[in-house]
């Protein structure tokens, strides 16, 4: 017999990237009838291949998690209980999962000393009946294997599918948390620069694991990122309050008070972190992650093309007082849309906003804290397009001199696209016969029509939201956010400032004018 194993030095066995077969759904095959008759059961006990060998010792042949299958040829029937118990030493140092013997033709029984170590070894034995085959039993492992397999393809397919449409909705980040929490029925974090939890769902885990899971997250975060929070512990070494470095790892795991931990560096190089906490681990786990780290690295990305510095060039020449005109050579040349946008169901955040921005495909993106809408300035060929959870108005295609005007655009298409419950509303781009006018005499002409109600905006903007939705109170009220009482004495009022019908269809058709080109 070689070396005992107490002379082998312990070596980590290399288990195949296989799913983990339970051992009980082996022994629930009928065509098989295997037998376990020592050693332990359960749901943990895994088998991950089938190998045969009629070695004396398999030691130097197993790369572990096998079910070694043998006949017993090399144990003779008056070997000592010290061979058996050294031939299963071996297959354990060896990272054997569990061993099968076959009964006949060499032997009638299992040895009772093989059983014995077996048991005292903690390694589970099967007795394989005479009429099934090493061969059948391998087969029935990788069978259960695909079996397996499939299913985890199905259940990371699916957790694609649920993360990439929890990205999409208006508070893009606590949907993919929630996703993910719910996927792998634990704990999702997202960590800031500085180690302090921005987000958060699922069930909230023990304070010991909360430290230890912001532990890990410092073993990852790139140097680059703001310094993390010194009140958080580190983990697998990781010193308290000191970066990763530059060359810390994108992903790091570790098992505290039997919840199983890991942690993600984000792509943006902005020191994010992904965290998560699990009850388990199982196969897929790692894959779903992985893309809710990559979403969560989009979503909290500054979506900064090679354009970023003439970009940044621009907002802090505008800051500084230059002209549009002067600034939009900086952003590229050709017309711009501006889109205002609202969430349907909930505030929006500055996240959501990024987000926004990615799906228009623009990084120019506002929110204005007072009024929840976030406006973009979208280059004419990417057109605006209707984004889910979101209620957007759309400007006319306009050269940079024109962006004030195309702001007012977009406001007014968002309020009459909340009025009319429409996801989508586009400013009128059609000439229309104001256009066999000069600008000059029409814009003149509707300064005097208006001049009663000049000093008053709200009366103006209140009767062309009125005349844009066809005289309707309650869509009025809706679009201007202001009770229906309060348009009907709006309306009252500019008829009375007026002296005009405002039911007469030729007024409101020149007032419509006047309000088109007094702009």
């Amino acid at each position: 017999m070689p070396d005992t194993p107490a002379s082998v030095p312990p070596v980590a066995p290399v288990v195949p990237p296989t799913p983990p077969v339970p051992l009980a759904a082996l022994l629930a095959r009928e065509d098989l009838a295997l037998r376990q008759i020592a050693g332990p059961c359960g749901p943990d006990v895994v088998i991950h291949w089938a190998h045969t060998s009629e070695m004396s010792d398999p030691y130097p042949y197993l790369l572990g998690g096998e079910l070694l299958l043998t006949a017993g040829v090399h144990m003779a029937q008056d070997a000592p209980d010290a061979y058996f118990d050294d031939y299963v030493a071996r297959i354990v140092a060896a990272g054997g999962a569990a061993l099968g013997f076959g009964v006949a033709p060499l032997h009638d029984t299992v040895p009772a000393a093989l059983t014995a170590a077996c048991e005292a070894r903690g390694l589970p034995l099967l007795e394989v009946p005479p009429r099934t085959t090493f061969s059948g039993v391998a087969r029935a492992v990788w069978q259960l294997v695909a079996q397996l397999r499939m299913a985890e393809l199905r259940r990371v397919t699916e957790a694609q599918q649920s993360l990439a449409a929890a990205a999409s909705r208006p508070d893009p980040v606590p949907s993919v948390l929630r996703q993910l929490a719910q996927r792998l029925g634990g704990r999702a974090v997202l960590y800031g620069p500085d180690g302090t939890p921005i987000a958060g769902a699922g069930r909230e885990p023990a304070q010991e694991v909360r430290a230890a899971l912001a532990g890990l997250a410092a073993v990852v975060r790139p140097a680059s990122g703001t310094r993390p929070n010194p009140a958080a512990p580190p983990a697998s070494g990781a010193q308290p309050g000191v970066p990763a470095g530059p060359h810390a790892p994108s992903s790091a795991a570790d098992t505290v008070a039997g919840s199983h931990l890991a942690a993600y560096a984000l792509g943006a190089g902005q020191g994010f972190v992904l965290g998560v906490a699990a009850p388990r681990r199982e196969p897929g786990d790692h894959t779903i992650a992985s893309v809710a780290a990559v979403l969560l690295s989009l979503l909290t990305g500054e979506h900064l093309s090679g354009t970023s510095a003439a970009r940044s060039a621009a907002l802090v020449r505008m800051l500084l007082g230059a002209p549009a005109q002067d600034v939009a050579p900086l952003l590229g040349q050709g017309r711009w849309t501006v889109v205002h946008a609202r969430p349907e169901h909930r505030p929006a955040d500055a996240v959501a906003a990024s987000a926004l921005g990615a799906a228009l495909g623009s990084a120019l993106v506002d929110l204005c804290a007072e009024s929840g809408v976030v406006r973009v300035l979208l280059p004419a060929e990417r057109e605006a397009v209707r984004q889910p959870g979101w209620t957007l108005g759309v400007s006319a295609a306009v050269p940079p001199r024109e962006w004030p005007a195309a702001d007012t655009q977009a406001a007014r298409a968002l309020a009459r696209a909340r009025a009319t419950r429409s996801p989508l509303v586009r400013h009128g781009a059609r000439s229309g016969l104001g256009a066999l006018l000069p600008p000059e005499e029409a814009a003149a002409h509707a300064r005097t029509v208006l001049a009663p109600l000049a000093a008053q905006p709200a009366l103006t903007e209140t009767l062309r939201t009125w005349l844009s939705l066809h005289g309707s109170w309650d869509r009025t009220a809706t679009a201007l956010a202001v009770h229906r009482n309060t348009v009907r004495q709006r309306i009252a009022r500019c008829a009375a400032l007026l002296h005009t019908d405002l039911d007469d269809p030729d007024v409101r058709m020149e007032l419509w004018f006047a309000l088109k080109h007094g702009e």
